[in-house]
């Protein structure tokens, strides 16, 4: 039973109330980092891969789905971040509700979700960089600009997971994805800094690529063709489009929506978490669905929605448009690579917290909670996690990456949803600053609507899970479960309590 040990919800608090990590951040810098993470990817690279790929026009649908999922868990994760104002998001609260092992399995799920979100976004930065710099006449050689591996599992493969891990690697002639790499170094350079820097800069970014978003959307609708839209959902064939489709974009573009798990990340760090944390997630979130919606819309009435499937859509939608909106270009390329630096800066600092926390708790080895004694940063699991990353952002591609994230995130989504019915269970009388409102008819929508998403995405996706998390298993019950700090207090409890009835 010491699997299913939880953390009390009080020790939590008492722990949330000790100054460890710097408290810097307040509820303007929170929607900031929020929207700083949601707003990137999603916008400037997803929407034309899962506009291209699974839905066409629909893809407005898939936002809306993906959103309606978010809405309810980000509900649910505001009553958990405002109650354990702790760095480690769902990983903490699945520890103060479901138990040990559940919480270790979110904690190595999150691992999945931000190692290669932050990844997968340096990517997408790397093609906006690659157009920006043909602006100005520099031209980066494609082999030092793109992965030079592809991987498109055989149709046919299910889930046999030998197959889908051996078959269909294909080599791009790349050496490196360069940039991408670069860029990673960078975030992480500056989240060693300190936390109070990374968020003023991320206001800078935030308030830079809201600005050119919202000048794509004004000036671009009068370039709208309605021709584009029709039909807005396309006739299912070869696996894509249909309603089938939209679902399968909805999974896909779901990366997108992280960034408010991010934002409950760094709940350690916040000045007033009780007021501040719901706040930061339920309005950057609310913003960023309105703003995504808006560009899909636009976005696949300038162009068809065929030509999408590239790095840098937008950038191909001003084209498209003509002279009208070709001055529009060059901003937007630099909103882009500002945007999608500000969501690597947000996904990079939400990991090595996540791995803060689990190392806090004797589930990962002491080098992870190492907190820098200047910066008051953890700075070797933030130097651990870039290096990661910078490996993986410069050996795969955009959407082998996009699809992992979305599984890791939806599973967590559906979990949190769970812990906080299972706290109104087990604990009703706890104080709870804010409370998720209808929680018996939220939170099982919540769970049910990231479950519909996570079957609608590829099987082989399903199969890179399995094994991500068939690996943590093993690091579990090797390690983990022997040195957690939980389980040794339990076994001292038991002994006094031998010695006392003896």
């Amino acid at each position: 039973m010491s699997l299913f040990r939880r953390k009390a919800v009080v020790d939590l608090q008492h722990e949330a109330s000790r100054e460890v990590l710097r408290r810097a951040i307040g509820p303007v810098n929170l929607t900031a980092l929020g929207i700083g993470a949601i707003i990137g990817a999603g916008i400037f690279v997803l929407t034309g891969h899962a506009a291209a790929e699974h839905a066409g026009p629909g893809i407005v649908y898939s936002f809306v789905l993906a959103g309606v999922a978010c809405a309810f868990a980000g509900l649910c994760y505001s009553e958990f971040a405002a109650m354990i104002p702790l760095a480690g998001s769902a990983y903490t609260y699945s520890y103060a509700t479901l138990g040990e092992f559940f919480a270790w399995i979110i904690g190595w799920d999150l691992i999945l979700e931000y190692l290669f979100a932050s990844s997968t976004v340096a990517v997408g930065w790397s093609g906006y960089v690659v157009s920006l710099l043909k602006e100005f006449g520099i031209v980066i050689p494609p082999q030092y600009a793109s992965a030079p591996y592809n991987h498109v599992a055989p149709t046919d493969a299910g889930l046999n997971i030998v197959r889908i891990f051996s078959e269909g690697w294909t080599a791009t002639g790349a050496v490196l994805n360069v940039p991408a790499m670069v860029i990673v170094a960078l975030a992480t350079i500056l989240l060693v800094v300190g936390i109070k820097e990374s968020a003023n800069f991320n206001n800078v970014i935030v308030a830079v690529k809201m600005t050119v978003i919202l000048a794509f959307i004004g000036f671009g609708v009068w370039f709208v063709q309605a021709a584009h839209w029709h039909p807005f959902v396309p006739p299912e064939a070869d696996g894509r489009y249909g309603w089938n489709g939209v679902v399968r974009g909805a999974g896909v573009i779901f990366f997108a929506y992280i960034g408010f798990d991010a934002v409950s990340t760094a709940a350690q760090e916040v000045r007033n978490p009780q007021r501040d944390m719901p706040i930061g997630i339920l309005t950057s979130l609310a913003i960023c669905t309105v703003l995504y919606i808006s560009v899909a819309l636009v976005l696949t009435g300038i162009v068809d929605f065929h030509k999408l499937n590239v790095p840098d859509p937008i950038a191909v939608g001003i084209e498209a448009a003509g002279p009208g909106l070709a001055w529009l270009r060059l901003p937007v390329k630099l909103g882009a690579v500002a945007g999608l630096s500000s969501v690597i800066l947000v996904m990079l600092l939400g990991q090595p917290r996540i791995f803060y926390s689990m190392a806090h708790d004797g589930l990962l080895p002491p080098v992870f909670a190492a907190v820098h004694p200047r910066f008051r940063t953890p700075w070797l699991a933030s130097l651990l996690t870039g290096g990661f990353a910078m490996v993986v952002a410069g050996l795969f591609p955009i959407g082998l990456l996009g699809e992992l994230v979305s599984i890791g995130t939806l599973l967590a989504f559906a979990i949190v949803c769970v812990g906080v019915l299972a706290l109104r269970y087990t604990d009703p009388g706890l104080p709870r600053p804010f409370r998720v409102p209808a929680v018996w008819f939220s939170a099982p929508l919540g769970i049910a609507a990231c479950l519909y998403l996570m079957i609608g995405l590829p099987v082989d996706t399903w199969a890179r899970l399995f094994v991500w998390m068939a690996i943590g298993l093993v690091i579990y019950f090797g390690y983990g479960r022997r040195h957690s700090r939980l389980a040794a207090r339990g076994a001292a409890d038991a002994r006094v309590g031998r010695r006392a009835a003896s």
